[in-house]
C-alpha cells in the first residue's frame, strides 16, 4: 500500500488536498481539490490498488474522503483495501479518459480502513512475490508457454489476480485448479503485453532513466522500424529493442518533428553536378538542414557539407543547364565533420592521469633537489673565514704546495676560532671545558 505523508499535520494528505508525494506513474493532481463544493459535486471516488490498477467506487455512504486515505471497497467475493487518490469534478474526466461505458455498474466504498482490515492486508501482500515463484515451477511443470509476470492478492486474502504473458493462445484450465488447490484461493488469470510487463516489473533504460513505461507512460502506441528510417537511425536490433524485447516507445517521440524537417531537404537520389566533378548524397543533419556531398557513392572522398538552401540552388541550375564552379558558394563556411568523443578518448585515460600527475611530482622534486646542490655557497671577504670554513680544503692545497705535514685539525681549529669570533677577547684559562690552553700530554 502506498504511504502518504502530510507536511503541514494531519494524515490526509498536504496543505493542497490534491498534491501528494507520487508513488506511481498513475498518481494524478487534483486542482480542484482545495474548492470547498468539489467532493459534493460527486459521489464517484477513484481508488488504486497495486499500481497500474485503478478502480472507480460509489461513496454511498457519504464518507468524508480526501486524497491519500485508504478505504475497504467492494470486491467480489469479499473486499478489497485500496487508497483513494481522486474526488469531485475531475472523476468524470477520469472515467473518460479511461473508457469506461455510462451504463457500467460501480461498485461501493464500505467504510475506511480499520487496523483487523490493516493486518490482513500486509499478510495478503507478504505472499505475492513467494505465489509467483511458486506458479512459475508449477506452470513450466505442467508444459504451458507462458510467464508469470506477477501476483496480487486482494485485500482479505480470498483471491489471487495472475499476470502473465504469452506469445500464443494458452490453455490454463489445470494450471488454474493446481493453483487453487494450492493456495486455497480465489484463481483469476489476466494476460497482459510484453511492454505492460515491463512496466510493472520496471528497470532503468540505456539512457540512464527509469523506463518510460514504468513512470508515466500509460497508452502504448505500436512503435515501427519507419520511425528509425525517418530519423536516420542504424538499423541494429539490438539498439532498437527495449528490455521489453519490442522497439523503444521513444522512437515516436522525435518522428513528427523528422518528417516535418525531411519534408526541407532535397532528395537522396538527386545527384548534383558541377565544373568540379560530380557529387553524391552521402548523409545529412535532418535538424540542422546540413547535407554532406561526396564524389563517390560508397565511400567517403572529397565530402562538402553545404546547406539545404545551396542543394536546391544548385538542383535548379542543372536542371537549367548550368553548372557552379564549385559546390559550396564564395564565402560560405563547410561544416567540419562531427568527431566521435570515444575515438578521442581511451578508456584507461583516468590511470594515465594519475601516473602522469605522480611523473610530475617526482621530476619537480628532483629538480628541486639539483637546484639546492648547484646553489653557490655564501662568498666571504677574509681568506682567513675561507680557510676556516674548509679547512680540509686548505689541507690540500698545502699539501700540494709543501710535503711538509700540516697541522692536525684540532689544533688548528681553535686558533681560527679564537682570530674569527673573538679576536680581541682574552683566553680563560680558568674555564675546565677550554681545552685549548691546556698543555698536551
Amino acid at each position: 500500500m502506498s504511504e502518504y505523508h502530510a507536511c503541514c499535520g494531519g494524515g490526509r494528505g498536504l496543505c493542497a488536498k490534491g498534491c501528494n508525494r507520487q508513488t506511481d506513474k498513475l498518481n494524478t493532481y487534483d486542482w480542484l481539490a482545495d474548492l470547498p463544493d468539489n467532493a459534493a459535486m460527486s459521489n464517484i471516488v477513484e481508488v488504486q490498488f497495486k499500481p497500474p490498477r485503478k478502480g472507480y467506487f460509489i461513496n454511498s455512504n457519504n464518507l468524508d474522503l480526501a486524497k491519500g486515505d485508504i478505504v475497504a471497497v467492494e470486491a467480489n467475493p469479499g473486499h478489497d483495501i485500496g487508497t483513494v487518490t481522486m474526488t469531485g469534478r475531475l472523476v468524470a474526466l477520469q472515467i473518460k479518459k479511461a473508457n469506461l461505458k455510462p451504463d457500467v455498474e460501480l461498485k461501493r466504498i464500505y467504510r475506511r480502513a480499520r487496523n483487523v482490515d490493516m493486518e490482513k492486508f500486509r499478510e495478503a501482500k507478504a505472499l505475492e512475490h513467494e505465489t509467483m515463484i511458486e506458479s512459475r515451477q508449477i506452470a513450466l511443470d505442467l508444459g504451458l508457454k507462458m510467464k508469470i509476470g506477477d501476483v496480487e492478492y486482494q485485500g482479505d486474502g480470498n483471491k489471487a489476480i495472475f499476470y502473465y504473458s504469452a506469445d500464443e493462445r494458452v490453455d490454463f484450465r489445470q494450471l488454474i485448479k493446481v493453483l487453487a488447490e494450492r493456495f486455497r484461493v480465489r484463481i483469476e488469470m489476466k494476460q497482459i503485453g510484453a511492454r505492460q510487463e515491463a512496466g510493472r516489473i520496471g528497470g532503468i533504460g540505456p539512457c540512464g532513466r527509469e523506463l518510460c513505461c514504468a513512470t508515466w507512460m500509460t497508452n502504448f502506441s505500436s512503435v515501427s522500424t519507419s520511425a528509425a528510417r525517418f530519423q536516420d537511425i542504424s538499423l541494429n536490433p539490438q539498439k532498437l529493442a527495449g528490455q521489453c524485447a519490442k522497439l523503444k516507445c521513444c522512437l515516436n517521440y522525435e518522428v513528427d518533428q523528422y518528417v516535418e524537417s525531411l519534408k526541407r531537404l532535397p532528395s537522396r537520389e538527386i545527384t548534383l553536378h558541377t565544373r568540379d566533378g560530380e557529387y553524391f548524397f552521402f548523409k545529412a543533419d535532418i535538424l540542422a538542414h546540413l547535407i554532406t556531398y561526396s564524389t563517390d557513392k560508397h565511400v567517403l572522398a572529397n565530402a562538402h557539407t553545404i546547406s539545404s538552401r545551396r542543394a536546391f540552388e544548385i538542383i535548379n541550375m542543372n536542371r537549367d543547364g548550368l553548372k557552379p564552379e564549385a559546390l559550396t558558394e564564395n564565402g560560405e563556411p563547410v561544416r567540419e565533420e562531427s568527431k566521435d568523443l570515444l575515438d578521442q578518448e581511451n578508456i584507461n585515460r583516468f590511470d594515465r592521469s594519475r601516473s602522469s600527475k605522480k611523473a610530475k611530482r617526482r621530476k619537480g622534486e628532483e629538480g628541486e633537489k639539483r637546484h639546492n646542490d648547484a646553489k653557490p655557497a655564501k662568498k666571504a671577504n677574509n681568506p682567513k673565514e675561507v680557510a676556516a670554513s674548509n679547512p680540509v680544503q686548505e689541507n690540500k692545497d698545502d699539501k700540494n704546495a709543501n710535503p711538509a705535514p700540516a697541522p692536525s685539525t684540532n689544533e688548528a681549529a681553535p686558533a681560527n676560532r679564537q682570530r674569527r669570533n673573538k679576536p680581541n677577547r682574552p683566553n680563560r684559562p680558568n674555564n675546565p671545558n677550554n681545552n685549548s690552553n691546556q698543555a698536551p700530554k
